[in-house]
């Protein structure tokens, strides 16, 4: 059970032996735990879309090394590496050998590069102040706690499986990076001291996390609407509302709230342009469906099934099952890859596996079958359906559902497979930032009208910007836009 929530002044926060000794004692990183992350880095970075690159990453890196420099660790230009992640998910977090990643997308919600400072000084204080050590016993039980789909996930194998194995694994270990809210607490504070002994203002702290609450809560208003799956944010870290209640109270105490560097517009140049929601040479979602402009691909799933769209597969889940889009290059018949790819799932584990039967979906030709398999939560069906999208490439679903349910929920979802025409591929562009500066006569209510979306513009709109439901805006001020862009060449 989590402790109550304490509001102390940031001069009667008791900080551990260890976080002050990083303070004043440089000390080196454990070089195991430095090869762990070298090791790792380049799966995460694939898990999460990619690294972006150019001027907005290296502006990155330069406010993340700003800030590192005090934390005490040894060589903190050489211990510290920051990645700017080219993900749709809101998320920062840090693994134990000093990597530090960043999605594109909580850039996004930020508004100064005081907020910017905060999110990498508290993640580097996570790595300062060892709490990785501190919850090793917990992170060897949390990779074997995980859901029967990511159990069954981390027993892939095989050539088709490896990817998804990897993945499977990656996710549980990941998850293990939710801290105990005391860490978190904890990283505030050390974050608050870098970036304030950086030059920053610490009032950056109180307002990002204000940002991130009230996008969950918006969030939580449109989960009705919107299939993606909740921020990652969310899963990973204390109640935003209460550590912002916090933090505010600490900057306060410091005396320095309001004073230091903001440097708004410099970070509002970098943010322009920058990519929101799904990139679409990755696939993008529109409420329940899925379209992949460059393989020409959509489908849509059942109705309360949520999605997520990783680099390489589509993950749906929901009440009734568990599912996932992926494939690629294959050369074989559709009958041989359907037996690869449960081959790879079953590991040492023998199935008995029905022979695939043949059909055509939407004029795509199509094999499927359902095999039986025991998980660790007891006999689960596993169902594949695999589609001959060219003659050197198949894309397949397969779905997990309890013994004896077949297809379960997917048959819709199976059937809905196209291929989509070139003109509609090329209608799918980007969301993207665009900073304007408010003219006179324009308002909250003509600006939203021109964000990218359907719907709850005017709610998106405020949210980004942090501004209340009766704002009025100022000839001057500069506010963030979504628009819809152009796609990277």
């Amino acid at each position: 059970m989590r402790k109550a929530l304490l509001f102390l002044s940031a001069a009667a926060v008791a900080l551990s032996a260890t976080a002050v000794t990083a303070q004043y004692a440089p000390r080196s990183l454990d070089p195991q735990l430095v090869a762990e992350a070298q090791k790792d880095n380049s799966a995460i970075v694939q898990q999460y879309g990619g690294a972006e690159s150019g001027s907005r990453s290296v502006y990155v890196n330069e406010v993340g090394h700003r800030v590192a420099s005090f934390t005490g660790v040894a060589n903190p230009s050489g211990a510290f590496h920051f990645t700017l992640l080219n993900s749709a998910v809101e998320n920062a977090f840090s693994v134990p050998g000093g990597y530090i990643y960043v999605t594109r997308q909580l850039l996004t919600l930020m508004d100064d590069e005081a907020e910017l400072a905060f999110v990498l000084g508290h993640e580097a204080g996570h790595v300062a102040a060892g709490h990785a050590q501190q919850r090793e016993r917990a992170e060897n039980r949390a990779v074997w706690q995980q859901l029967p789909w990511i159990l069954l996930g981390g027993i892939f194998g095989g050539n088709i499986g490896n990817a998804v194995a990897t993945r499977g694994l990656l996710t549980a270990k990941l998850q293990t990076l939710s801290f105990s809210r005391e860490q978190e607490y904890e990283a505030d504070t050390l974050g608050m001291r870098y970036m304030i002994a950086a030059g920053y203002d610490p009032s950056g702290a109180a307002e990002i996390l204000a940002a991130l609450t009230r996008n969950s809560a918006l969030q939580a208003r449109i989960q009705g609407n919107d299939n993606r799956k909740l921020p990652e944010w969310a899963s990973t870290h204390p109640l935003s509302e209460n550590r912002m209640q916090r933090e505010l109270a600490e900057a306060r105490a410091t005396g320095r709230l309001g004073t230091g560097l903001v440097n708004r517009d410099r970070f509002l140049a970098q943010l322009d342009g920058a990519y929101v929601d799904d990139d679409p040479a990755q696939g993008v979602i529109d409420g329940r469906t899925f379209t992949h402009p460059d393989l020409r691909i959509q489908f849509t799933v059942p109705v309360g099934y949520l999605m997520d769209n990783g680099t390489d597969a589509v993950s749906i889940s929901g009440s009734a099952g568990e599912a996932e889009f992926s494939g690629g290059r294959y050369r074989g018949t559709l009958e041989s890859y359907i037996g690869a790819v449960l081959q790879s799932l079953a590991g040492d584990q023998r199935l008995a596996v029905p022979a695939p039967r043949r059909t055509v979906i939407n004029g795509v030709p199509a094999a499927y079958t359902v095999a039986r398999a025991n998980s660790g939560s007891g006999p689960v069906d596993v169902a594949i359906v695999a589609y001959q999208w060219a003659p050197d490439t198949i894309y397949h679903f397969v779905m997990l559902t309890s013994a004896g349910s077949g297809f379960g929920p997917f048959g819709p979802m199976i059937s809905s497979i196209r291929k989509i025409t070139p003109a509609d591929a090329a209608s799918i562009r980007p969301r993207v930032i665009d900073v304007v500066t408010v003219k006179p006569g324009e308002s909250v209510q003509s600006l939203s009208a021109q964000m990218a979306y359907r719907n709850f513009q005017v709610d998106r709109f405020l949210s980004l910007n942090g501004l209340a439901t009766n704002a009025q805006l100022k000839p001057g001020q500069k506010v963030k836009l979504v628009v819809y862009g152009t796609r990277r060449g």
